[in-house]
This record gives structure tokens, C-alpha cells and sequence, in this order.
């Protein structure tokens, strides 16, 4: 028996990194998932390997901006898996690295259409399927720098900030309705978008890897694999007392 046995959830971002980790960690314990991204090929890469290892899944081209496209989907997961319970709002991108100063408004707006606009998208249009269900949980995708900040990249720790606040918002709103609303907070984990900013930055990726790993004080970055754990346990009924709280695996990192 599976630790998600009954739930069906919707990964945003899910064709790499944390994402794909995430479905194919769900699916291991029963869930059905809806594996949505917009890089189509290794979106269906993941469904593949799920629906080999005897899981459930599918896949749905998704840009989390567009209001239409997360209802389309919303409505289409629905209608395929039978309910919607967890969502994983996980998609995201790091934007650019140039200093508040130096940055354009279109630059700005990129970030946070995918960041911010995408999380409350996500969340508005999953509620009505929750209340159908009973309840079920809402799991957005902060940052350590969520919680504290340093001087790079300002667009994505705004928006980390914002995931924040606004998953404890929609925690207050919704917890009567048993509908569960936390953040996760990782430290550097290796994916291709810590990969690539590495490479802007002018480092080779074990260059990258061993500098942000002496930034943690477990002495490495993470693995994927670690936030899918958190991930899981959010979404299963383990964690039925849990809302409005943010989740934290960083190696450390935020405790110095």
C-alpha cells in the first residue's frame, strides 16, 4: 500500500529537476499524476518511466502564465484521473543576474509570470476540485530565498518571497475546507536550472557544484530526490496538521 494511494496530483515543471523527481516519487507511492511542463519530449520521458515502473501518469503541455491553458489542463487531469487532491506548483525559472538597477521592466515581469503569477493560477483554479474532493493539498515551491536573500538575482528572490507569503495566505483562507496550503524551501539542488545559471555566471559545473557546496554546511548541493521526499510527505495524509508552514531542506545552509 502507497503512501498516496487515492490522490491525484498535477506537477508543474515537471519534465526535469525537483519536478521530475517529484512525479516519478509520487507515482512510486500510488498517486496518479499529471506530469505538465513546456518541454514536451522530456515531459513524456518521465510518463514513460513512471507507467514502466507500473505507475499511473500522463502528460499535459502546460505554460503556468496562462490562465487558460492551467484551467484547460485543470479541467482535462480532472476529467481523465476521476478527482484532483495535490497540486505542486513547481514550476519556475531563475531569470536574469544583473543587479535591481540594471534590470528591465520586461526582464522583471518575465520572472514573476512564472513565479508568482504561475503559483496563483495554479492554486485559483485547483480549489473547486479540492472542495469536490473533500480537501487536498496545495504544495508551492519557494526557495531559501524565501526566507533570506543575497545580492544576485532579484527577480527570482522577490518572487520566492511573494510563493511565500502567499502560500500562508491561502492556508488561512482554505483550512476550513480541509484543503492544505505549504511552501518548500530548498537550498542549492543540482538541476539544470542551478546547472545553467552556474554556466551564466562563468563557472564549469564542478566548478558550481563544489563552490555552492561549501555554502552548505553538510558540504554538498542536493539531489532532486531530497525535496521529492518533502514533497510526498506534504501531499500524503502524514501531514494533516501541516498548513501554512514552510518546509526547509537546504543542508543547513539557512541555519548559520
Amino acid at each position: 500500500m502507497g503512501r498516496l494511494d487515492g490522490k491525484v496530483a498535477i506537477v508543474t515543471g515537471g519534465a526535469v529537476g525537483i519536478g521530475a523527481a517529484a512525479c516519478i516519487m509520487m507515482a512510486k507511492e500510488g498517486a496518479k499524476v499529471a506530469v505538465t511542463d513546456i518541454q514536451d519530449d522530456e515531459g513524456r520521458k518521465v510518463v514513460a518511466a513512471i507507467e514502466k515502473a507500473g505507475g499511473a501518469a500522463g502528460y499535459w503541455h502546460l505554460d503556468v502564465s496562462s490562465e487558460q491553458e492551467v484551467e484547460a489542463v485543470y479541467q482535462d487531469v480532472a476529467r481523465t484521473f476521476g478527482s484532483l487532491t495535490t497540486i505542486v506548483a513547481n514550476a519556475g525559472i531563475a531569470g536574469t543576474t544583473d543587479p535591481t538597477d540594471s534590470i528591465s521592466v520586461d526582464d522583471w515581469e518575465k520572472v514573476m509570470a512564472i513565479n508568482v503569477r504561475g503559483v496563483f493560477l495554479c492554486t485559483k483554479h485547483a480549489i473547486k476540485y479540492l472542495r469536490d474532493a473533500g480537501g487536498g493539498s496545495i504544495i508551492n515551491l519557494s526557495s531559501i530565498y524565501g526566507i533570506i536573500s543575497a545580492p544576485d538575482i532579484p527577480p527570482y528572490h522577490a518572487s520566492k518571497g511573494a510563493v511565500r507569503l502567499m502560500t500562508k495566505t491561502d492556508a488561512l483562507l482554505y483550512a476550513e475546507e480541509g484543503i492544505r496550503v505549504n511552501s518548500v524551501h530548498p537550498g542549492y539542488i543540482w538541476t539544470p536550472l542551478v546547472e545553467d545559471l552556474g554556466k551564466s555566471l562563468g563557472f564549469t559545473a564542478e566548478e558550481f557544484k563544489k563552490e555552492l557546496g561549501a555554502r552548505h554546511p553538510v558540504g554538498s548541493v542536493g539531489e532532486p530526490d531530497d525535496i521529492a521526499a518533502g514533497i510526498v510527505y506534504l501531499a500524503s495524509d502524514e501531514s494533516k496538521f501541516v498548513t501554512g508552514s514552510e518546509l526547509v531542506i537546504d543542508g543547513g545552509y539557512t541555519a548559520r
